[in-house]
């Protein structure tokens, strides 16, 4: 392998999908948990069908496909793409926790990776035996494990619940102690995914900062993250991926902007997922200052959010878009009614409508709306996770700033629309 710590050779990765002849006829391609229980509830002895029976069909998803990459010694490496990509599967592929179906992969060097809250820990024991349990693991021994301990802990500021069992402590907690022990215990090749996103700005900006110091120390850094802030700043190449497969290999700011212009071509309107009584949400799309569609937002412009939705017409039904960070914190809302007084058309059809929103100064990362219909002053009628997924590149474009100062006390920011929606049929 010469001087290169990772070796990957037409690596590709396939999963077999199995789905269930519905009622129909066809075939329940997903199934959301709630709706499992409730079948499981009404029919509780009722067989299920087994991946081999004739009422089940199977279907081949490819999350990696022909992958070739090499990393050199001491090198950070982003990598980037759109939920999805196959970006997860990859790490874990080099982490040895999932075996590739095809290609290879040679790794010169003790590896620690950082991919889940939960990784790597057991939960039944303290933070304490699993410092020394992760470490045996890397191949270290007790008394190199025990020089390293006193700066685990005090990285990981959990000296308070030390003798704790882990399967009490919060996901910031977890995921504190986690990196630390990752970071602190010399590994050649660390894996870190997005799970930094758990922890405060502070922590994470410990994280970016110990990275960067192990990097320096001849060690390589891989590094998933949808911050590009953060990529930009701590890496010097990045990879990107979509659908399964390796599109850009070269340096950051190009890797970067090759992601910022996929983002831009993604254009498709998503599919209605479930209806309720009397509306559906069919799909919605961000669009840019020209009316195209895109999956990039840059901060300080209007944010216009293009919805499509259905309506049985029964009177007093109103639109919300929630806007949540990538852990789905709740940022901030809009609402048809509550703004604007106005409820959606009282005619049964399929309608389209734009809000344009406030200019928003957002972080750089990854955003999500969730879009919901509702009976005005009464409870939801039906509700879409994640519906919609845009990008937040550069954070400060013009070089201005948010002034903290005059937010202490303020509740979630609420998305105004300028003006009020007109409805269109779609």
């Amino acid at each position: 392998m010469s001087d290169n710590v990772v070796l990957v050779e037409k690596l590709s990765k396939r999963y077999l999908l199995t789905h269930r002849l519905n009622q129909g006829g066809g075939f329940h391609r997903y199934q959301r948990f709630s709706d499992a229980l409730v079948s499981a509830i009404r029919a509780p002895f009722r067989r299920q069908p087994k991946p081999d029976a004739p009422d089940a069909a199977r279907e081949e998803f490819w999350a990696l496909q022909d992958i070739s990459f090499e990393i050199g010694r001491g090198e950070v490496v982003g990598v980037i793409g759109r939920n999805g990509a196959g970006k997860s599967t990859l790490l874990k592929i080099l982490s040895r926790i999932t075996e590739p179906t095809g290609g290879r992969v040679e790794i010169d060097g003790r590896v620690a990776s950082l991919l889940e809250v939960g990784t790597g820990f057991h939960p039944e024991l303290t933070g304490r035996e699993n410092i020394f349990l992760n470490g045996a693991i890397l191949g270290m021994t007790r008394g190199e494990i025990k020089k390293k301990f006193d700066e685990i802990v005090a990285f990981a500021e959990v000296e308070k619940f030390l003798d704790t069992t882990v399967k009490h402590y919060s996901s910031g907690m977890y995921v504190r102690l986690a990196f630390a022990v990752a970071a602190h215990l010399e590994p050649e090749i660390l894996i870190v995914d997005e799970v930094l996103a758990v922890g405060d700005a502070e922590f994470q900006r410990k994280c970016l900062g110990k990275m960067q110091e192990v990097s320096k120390g001849g060690r390589t850094v891989l590094f998933v993250s949808h911050n590009m802030a953060a990529v930009s700043t701590l890496t010097t190449r990045g990879l990107v991926l979509n659908s399964g497969r390796l599109i850009f290999n070269g340096k950051t700011a190009e890797a970067i902007e090759h992601y910022v212009q996929l983002g831009n071509r993604a254009d498709a309107p998503a599919t209605t997922l479930g209806r309720g009584a009397h509306t559906a949400v069919i799909g919605a799309r961000l669009l840019d200052p020209s009316g195209k569609p895109t999956r990039h937002y840059t901060p300080g412009q209007p944010l216009r959010l293009e919805v499509t939705f259905e309506t049985d017409g029964t009177p007093g039904l109103s639109l919300e878009a929630f806007l949540l960070d990538p852990m789905r914190h709740k940022l901030a809302l809009a609402s048809l009614y509550q703004f604007h007084g106005c409820t959606l058309p009282g005619r049964a059809g399929r309608y389209g409508t734009i809000f344009e929103l406030m200019p928003l100064w957002l972080a750089s990362g990854a955003y999500v709306f969730d879009l919901a219909t509702s009976v005005v002053n009464t409870n939801w009628d039906h509700y879409v996770e994640g519906l919609l997924e845009f990008e937040v590149v550069y954070s400060n474009p013009g070089g201005q700033s948010w002034d903290f100062k005059h937010s202490r006390g303020f509740g979630a920011l609420a998305l105004v629309s300028q003006s009020k929606p007109v409805f269109q049929p779609a």
